[in-house]
């Protein structure tokens, strides 16, 4: 019998084979998670903050994401120093959230920036080995395997997906969903 929320949700929960491949799934999952979860909000909606003086909000994390795929697999992964830095403000370091106001303008540049990345790293993955997993990168003056920055691009999206509950309230259905989380 398939589960009652397989019918909508548009995750994929098979068996991947392989650690590429799992890893791929999971990140794939976290990252429609955060869609779905922005899904049918308007710019007020997105830009609006948890509990102010904080600077969360849901486009402040579209935002912090596409920062955070850009420096994981374009600086660090690929090595790419001459690669810009997104959502990078000198005088502010918060400014991946801070800048997420309420705007469309905004919100159309946050979830286009944020797609092209996931596009871009997507790309680098494909072409990826398994077996070039356990290549080392330079992170921090160290080196860490590629499969643990892997491990931790999939961990920042665990850590971030609920706070979207912060944001929106328990439980707001999205328009790809008939029920709420």
């Amino acid at each position: 019998m398939t589960p009652r929320w397989t019918r909508w949700d548009p995750r994929t929960f098979g068996q991947p084979v392989g650690e590429k491949a799992t890893s791929r799934e999971y990140l794939g999952n976290y990252r429609l998670t955060i869609e779905m979860k922005c899904d049918g909000l308007d710019a007020e909606q997105l830009g609006r903050r948890s509990v102010p003086p904080s600077t969360l909000s849901l486009l402040g994390l579209v935002r912090h994401l596409a920062q955070m795929e850009n420096h994981w697999f374009q600086h660090v992964l690929q090595g790419r120093t001459d690669a810009s830095r997104l959502c990078k403000h000198e005088d502010d370091p918060d400014w991946d959230f801070g800048g997420g106001v309420p705007d469309p303008a905004v919100v159309k540049d946050a979830f286009a920036t944020w797609k092209a990345e996931i596009a871009r790293a997507d790309e680098w993955l494909d072409a990826l080995e398994e077996a070039d997993l356990g290549r080392e990168v330079p992170v921090d003056g160290g080196s860490h395997a590629m499969r643990d920055v892997l491990v931790h691009v999939i961990e920042e999206y665990a850590r971030h997906a609920p706070r979207h509950s912060a944001v929106t309230g328990p439980s707001r259905p999205s328009s790809s969903s008939p029920v709420g989380d």
